[in-house]
């Protein structure tokens, strides 16, 4: 696959449809390569007219790596927030903000609709609220303002994708552990079975596996904190969509985004959790096209 050179990294990317066509731009979330985004609802979307990209953010699959930039472990990180005291990041969300921007300018995209799921709608939020004149619409997926007031993930989810980290980074352990991870986030209505998680898990392995490059994503992420002063800013169209059961970011996340963006359009799901269950897909890229298209 293709590389660009933005924000002086590299960064991997792949595009769907016709490049005459309006630029839709994926942003994936913590730790999670570019392919979390299934190419097949890539493909849904350009069918509606778009030139979709997704892409690596740093530290995850083929973009370019941080590895031997010290940070602080995640127990320290949370307690360091919870105190509100300083903290020091090899990058910040504004910098994978920049990242997604400089990806553009590589591109010759002059504008495009972005689209951001968990820490990828929050790095969508940075880009829409630092460079406006970029962002045609924006798409919030299951994301959050950050305030410190919002219900945090459930204890269960917590524990295992912060604290229970495998000791063990051999293949099959990893995988293991991602495909718990992958149960205890997913959608209640609509559970995905075990081989289809163990493939799933098994494809993001085999491409590229980087454990170090999720905690200085969490690190982005606590050291970022409350965005509710930059969304007030936003002035470009935006949607968020939510699920009802979401366990990791729970809804009151979402509902405060739109809570603090002018205008915003909420869209919540019955029956969702934290990931893109296939059942709705045609209501999910059926929304982001509706109001990428208005």
């Amino acid at each position: 696959m293709p590389q660009a050179s933005a924000n002086n990294i590299a960064i991997e990317y792949e595009s769907f449809g016709k490049t005459s066509d309006p630029t839709l731009l994926l942003i994936m979330g913590l730790g999670m390569q570019m392919v979390a985004w299934p190419e097949q609802f890539c493909t849904e979307l350009a069918s509606r007219g778009y030139r979709v990209i997704r892409y690596d953010n740093r530290d995850t699959g083929f973009s370019t790596k941080f590895d031997g930039e010290t940070t602080p472990g995640i127990g320290s990180l949370m307690l360091r927030s919870l105190l509100r005291l300083p903290i020091r990041v090899p990058y910040t969300l504004p910098d994978m903000a920049n990242d997604a921007v400089g990806l553009l300018d590589a591109l010759e995209v002059e504008s495009a609709h972005v689209v951001g799921a968990s820490m990828g709608g929050m790095i969508a939020q940075n880009m829409a609220a630092t460079h406006p004149q970029r962002v045609n619409t924006l798409t919030c997926l299951m994301s959050t303002s950050g305030h410190r007031s919002l219900p945090g993930a459930d204890s269960k989810v917590a524990r295992h994708l912060f604290l229970s980290r495998p000791k063990d980074q051999g293949r099959e352990a990893v995988i293991a552990h991602n495909m718990r991870s992958l149960e205890l986030i997913g959608s209640p209505a609509y559970p995905i079975d075990a081989d289809t998680r163990r493939e799933m898990t098994a494809m993001s392995f085999d491409r590229s596996f980087f454990p170090s490059g999720f905690k200085r994503h969490v690190a982005a992420i606590v050291q970022d904190g409350d965005r509710r002063s930059r969304l007030r800013t936003i002035r470009t169209p935006t949607l968020v969509i939510h699920g009802r059961e979401d366990p990791l970011i729970p809804l009151p996340g979402g509902e405060d985004i739109a809570a603090h963006v002018n205008e915003a359009d909420l869209e919540i799901i019955d029956g969702m959790g934290h990931n893109l269950p296939v059942e709705l897909w045609p209501q999910i890229i059926g929304r982001i096209a509706e109001h990428s298209s208005s």
